[in-house]
This record gives structure tokens, C-alpha cells and sequence, in this order.
């Protein structure tokens, strides 16, 4: 009897699109935390920003570390969307066919696949001019710096677009994955998918609204500074950005 050989490599992809797909979404969150400091006051955001930077563990501070970081996420970014690109429509025709089953079946989950699709394209484009900014502008993180490059080189309708994107193919996501994987399945697999449901719309408006109420703070403080745009903050100890 021949023997048939089963071929693993679309079982590898999808493990790769998962993994890395959990590590983006848990990097995202982790993210929106250290960036929402700013909200505590200035000094807080400040302390933070030269806490990655191995202010604490050097003496001084090394944007490199920012960089290498950035550098690392980005990698993982591409290989994310290199191998989620194999499950899109390739062509119109295929597009016409998708939607017109969701319109047909009204299936909940599969119009929630849909909008990861489509937040997941314009995160390509918007996810990488952030990452290559944050990579050769690693420097240039802070108080004042940050909020500089948001209003006084006008990046906030970027972020805009990304918070919303990020947010809510992030959210999407890691309901995929635990649907996908089984994670919190119980003994329901239905009850199970409510409470997940419930769950990831209120992870979303919560990150949407610590997103927003983030990007708003770094707003006013860039309007505030824009007669100064491109001074550094400064502790009281007079320590100052990027020279320490």
C-alpha cells in the first residue's frame, strides 16, 4: 500500500500567522499602556520613555534599545501579513464572492473576519510609516517630542487611522484565536463564544477610549508647545531628552 505523504506546511503558516499574529496583539496592548502614561503627567511619561531607553540599568540613556526593539517588531509585523495574505481574495471576483456570502448568511464571525481584513490592509501601510519613524527617530520619544511630531508635523490623522485599525483587528484577532484554538472553550463551546464576543467588544471600546483619550493629551500638549516645537522636556532635575 503506497504510503501518502500529508503535506504541513499550511498547518506551519497558519501556526506562524497565530503566533505571531498573538505576539503583535499582546506588543499592542503592552504598548497603549506605556504610551497612555502621559495621562499621569508628563514627569511619568518622561520616566518611562528613558526606562526602555536602559536609562536605569546603564546610567544613561541608549535609543538604540528603542530601535532594536522597533526593528524586531517590525519584522515580526511583515512575516505576520506576508502569511495572512495567502487567505485574502486575489482577485475582484473573489471579493464579490466573500461579501456576497456575508450578505447572504449574515454570519456574524465572518463579518468580523471581514473587517480584519480590511483593518489588517490599511495596518500594512499605516503600521509601517509608525514603525520606521519610531526606528530612525528613536531619539525623538517624549513629552514634548512625541507631541511635536503628532501635531506640529501633523501625524495625528495617522494615528488616528491606526488606533482605529490596530484596535480593532487586534480586538478581532485574539477572538479568532481563542475561537480557532479553543482557549476559555469550557464545557458550552456556545456559551462560551458569547462570553468571548462580549469580551473582545469590551476590550475594544476600552483600548479605543484609553487610545483616544491618549492621542487627545498628546494633542493639547503639542499645541500648547508649538511656538516651542523641537524643545525637549525636562525634569526638574534638569535632565534633558536624548542628553543624559
Amino acid at each position: 500500500m503506497r504510503e501518502v505523504k500529508i503535506d504541513t506546511t499550511p498547518a506551519r503558516l497558519d501556526f506562524i500567522q497565530s503566533a505571531s499574529g498573538l505576539i503583535l496583539a499582546l506588543f499592542m496592548w503592552a504598548h497603549m499602556f506605556f504610551v497612555s502614561t502621559i495621562l499621569l503627567g508628563k514627569d511619568v511619561m518622561y520616566k518611562v520613555t528613558i526606562f526602555f531607553e536602559g536609562h536605569y540599568f546603564f546610567g544613561e540613556s541608549y535609543p538604540l534599545i528603542v530601535t532594536i526593539v522597533a526593528g524586531a517588531i517590525f519584522a515580526i509585523f511583515i512575516a505576520h501579513a506576508a502569511v495572512a495574505m495567502r487567505k485574502l481574495p486575489s482577485n475582484y471576483k473573489q471579493y464579490k464572492i466573500l461579501k456576497n456570502h456575508i450578505q447572504s448568511f449574515k454570519h456574524g464571525d465572518t463579518r468580523l473576519w471581514f473587517w480584519q481584513i480590511f483593518t489588517g490592509f490599511a495596518m500594512f501601510f499605516l503600521g509601517s510609516v509608525h514603525l520606521y519613524i519610531i526606528m530612525t527617530n528613536s531619539a525623538d520619544i517624549g513629552p514634548y517630542a512625541s507631541s511635536d511630531r503628532i501635531v506640529s508635523e501633523w501625524m495625528w490623522p495617522l494615528y488616528i487611522l491606526l488606533l482605529l485599525a490596530v484596535e480593532l483587528h487586534g480586538s478581532i484577532g485574539l477572538y479568532r484565536l481563542a475561537l480557532k484554538w479553543g482557549w476559555f472553550e469550557g464545557t458550552d463551546a456556545k456559551k462560551s463564544r458569547i462570553k468571548l464576543r462580549r469580551m473582545k467588544y469590551a476590550i475594544t471600546i476600552f483600548f479605543l477610549t484609553l487610545g483616544f483619550l491618549t492621542l487627545a493629551a498628546y494633542i493639547k500638549i503639542g499645541i500648547e508647545h508649538k511656538a516651542n516645537a523641537g524643545e525637549r522636556y525636562h525634569l526638574e532635575t534638569s535632565v534633558v531628552e536624548g542628553v543624559k
